[in-house]
C-alpha cells in the first residue's frame, strides 16, 4: 500500500476532534454531575419541610384524638432525640401524661418499611428515654398519604393510624382496634 498524506492527516484530525469531544463531554457530565448533586439538596430540603409540615398539621389534634380513645394525655412533645450506650432514636412526637406515653412517627406517605422502623424504635425506646420507663407505652403513625395496605398492616402490628379528616386529625382505626404496649 502506497503512503497518502491526505489519508493519515484524516485520521489525525479525526483522533483530535474525537480527543476534544470527549473532553467536551467529561466537562459537561462532571457539570450535570454537580447539578444533580445541588438538586437533590433542594429535594432534599423540600421532603424535610413538608414532613415538618405534616408533624405541624397533626400535632395540634393530638391530645384530643387520644382523649376521645380514653387516654388521658395531656403533652405533646416534638422532635426528641436520645442516645445512651452506643444505641440511639429519634421521635417525631411524643404525647404522655404521667402513666401513658404515645411515640407518633410521621411521614408524608405511609409505607410498611416505616411501620418496621418504627416497631424498632418502640423497642428501645423505654432503654433510651428511661423517663418514661414505667409509662404504659404505645405506638401511632401519622402521614398526609395513608395507602390502605400500609393502613391495615400498621393496624395488624398494635399501631395507632392518624390521618387527616377535614381540617382535623383523626385516628382511623378500625372500631374496637386495642393497640399493643411495650
Amino acid at each position: 500500500m502506497e503512503y497518502q498524506p491526505d489519508f493519515f492527516d484524516d485520521v489525525k484530525k479525526m483522533q483530535r476532534e474525537t480527543a476534544l469531544q470527549m473532553e467536551e463531554t467529561d466537562r459537561r457530565m462532571k457539570e450535570t454531575d454537580r447539578k444533580l448533586k445541588e438538586l437533590g439538596k433542594h429535594i432534599g430540603g423540600l421532603g424535610g419541610r413538608l414532613g415538618d409540615f405534616v408533624e405541624w398539621t397533626i400535632k395540634p389534634g393530638l391530645v384530643r384524638v387520644f382523649k376521645e380513645r380514653g387516654i388521658g394525655v395531656c403533652e405533646t412533645l416534638r422532635d426528641l432525640e436520645s442516645e445512651r450506650d452506643g444505641e440511639a432514636t429519634q421521635v417525631d412526637l411524643l404525647v404522655v401524661n404521667d402513666t401513658e406515653a404515645v411515640v407518633v412517627e410521621v411521614k408524608t406517605r405511609l409505607e410498611a418499611r416505616d411501620v418496621d422502623e418504627h416497631l424498632e424504635r418502640l423497642e428501645k425506646f423505654k432503654r433510651l428515654f428511661s423517663r418514661y420507663s414505667d409509662a404504659r407505652l404505645m405506638g401511632a403513625v401519622a402521614a398526609v398519604v395513608l395507602p390502605s395496605d400500609s393502613i391495615r398492616y400498621a393496624e395488624r402490628k398494635g399501631l395507632f393510624v392518624i390521618g387527616q379528616k377535614g381540617e382535623d386529625a383523626a385516628i382511623l382505626n378500625t372500631e374496637g382496634f386495642e393497640p399493643k404496649t411495650w
